[in-house]
C-alpha cells in the first residue's frame, strides 16, 4: 500500500497520538464517525492494524483495548480509502505469460483481450504456412473487468491463427483461421454464459489473402483491405475502390467508414490532419468531414468533428 511507509516505526511515532485521540470511539464506529477521519488518522488505525508486530510489547499499545474492534473497522476504512484513492487496490491476472491487454472495440465497457505475437499479424503467418514452416498458432485471451476472470476461447492449435476480436450484440466475436484445412472460422463467445460456438465459416479461397483480413460491426462484418481495394467478404460480397490513404474502419448499415489522412510541408511547416470519408455499398461519397467517428460502450456512436 502506498499510504504505509516502509519505515512503520517512523510512521507510528507520528501517528500513535493521532490513533490515541480516537481510540475512545473505536468500540461503537457508525458510518457517519468513519466519514469524518481524516486522511492521518485513517493512517494511523491501518498502520497499527497491519503492523503492530514491529512495535514492542507493552507499550500502551498492548493495553489500548482496540484489537476487538479493528477488523471491521479496518475493511471499512480500507473500503473507503480505495474509493478516495488514498491506497490502490491490485490483483494479479493470470494471462499465461501475455503481458499486454486492451479494451475490445465494440459496444462494451466490460471485456479487454490479449494476443501473442510469435508469427506476427495474420498475414504473416499465412506466408510462413504457404512458405513451407509450421504456425505453431496464436495465443489469444479475454479478460472480464472487474473481477478479472480470464478465458482463451480460441485454443492456440497448430496451423491456426486468429485475430482482434471484436464485440457485438451480446458475443465476442473472433477469426479463426485454420490454414491445412483453408477454413475461415468466425468463433462467438458469449459474454453472459461464456459458452463458445461457431458463428459461420467460410472457404479460405474467398479471399485473395489475409492482408487486414478483419472483423467490423454493425452488422457484424469480414473485411479484407489491401492497397486502394476493400472487399467486404461476408455477410455480402462487395468490392470497391478507395483513395490513397483510406481505411475502412467502422459499417453502419449501409454506411461504410473510411478513415483518411493527410500530410504536407516539412519542419515547422509540417502539417498532419485526417478526415471520416462516408461511402455506400456502391462506393459512393456520401459525405465528408473533419474529425473521426468511435462507437462507445453504450453503443452511441460519437462524431467527433
Amino acid at each position: 500500500m502506498d499510504i504505509i511507509a516502509t519505515d512503520f516505526k517512523a510512521t507510528w511515532k507520528k501517528t500513535r497520538y493521532v490513533f490515541q485521540d480516537i481510540n475512545q470511539d473505536l468500540a461503537q464506529p457508525t458510518k457517519e464517525w468513519l466519514d469524518t477521519l481524516t486522511e492521518k488518522q485513517i493512517l494511523a488505525v491501518i498502520v497499527w492494524h497491519f503492523r503492530r508486530d514491529h512495535f514492542s510489547e507493552g507499550s500502551w499499545i498492548a493495553d489500548s483495548g482496540a484489537d476487538g474492534h479493528m477488523a471491521v473497522l479496518v475493511d471499512a476504512l480500507l473500503g473507503r480509502c480505495e474509493r478516495q484513492g488514498l491506497i490502490m487496490k491490485t490483483k494479479t491476472i493470470e494471462t499465461d505469460g501475455i503481458k499486454y491487454i486492451e479494451p475490445v472495440p465494440g459496444a462494451t465497457s466490460e471485456w479487454y483481450y490479449g494476443m501473442d505475437y510469435e508469427h506476427g499479424d495474420l498475414y504473416e503467418a499465412e506466408e510462413l504456412f504457404k512458405d513451407g514452416h509450421v504456425v505453431k498458432g496464436r495465443k489469444l485471451c479475454l479478460v472480464h473487468f472487474p473481477n478479472g476472470e480470464v478465458f482463451f476461447p480460441v485454443p492456440k492449435t497448430e496451423g491456426h491463427y486468429s485475430e482482434k476480436p471484436i464485440f457485438f450484440d451480446g458475443g465476442i466475436y473472433m477469426l479463426d483461421v485454420d490454414f491445412p484445412n483453408g477454413v475461415i472460422r468466425i468463433v462467438r463467445f458469449d459474454s453472459s454464459d461464456h459458452q463458445v460456438s461457431i458463428h459461420t465459416e467460410l472457404p479460405l479461397s474467398s479471399v485473395k489473402d489475409c492482408y487486414n483480413l478483419q472483423l467490423r460491426i454493425s452488422p457484424l462484418t469480414l473485411s479484407r483491405q489491401s492497397g486502394n481495394e476493400l472487399d467486404i467478404v461476408w455477410p455480402e460480397k462487395v468490392s470497391l475502390s478507395m483513395e490513397d490513404h483510406d481505411s475502412f474502419f467502422l459499417r453502419d448499415g449501409e454506411k461504410l467508414f473510411f478513415n483518411r489522412w493527410f500530410e504536407e510541408g516539412e519542419d515547422v511547416d509540417y502539417k498532419y490532419w485526417e478526415e471520416t470519408i462516408v461511402r455506400d455499398l456502391n462506393g459512393n461519397v456520401i459525405e465528408i468531414f473533419p474529425g473521426d467517428v468511435m462507437q462507445m460502450p453504450n453503443g452511441e456512436m460519437w462524431y467527433l468533428k
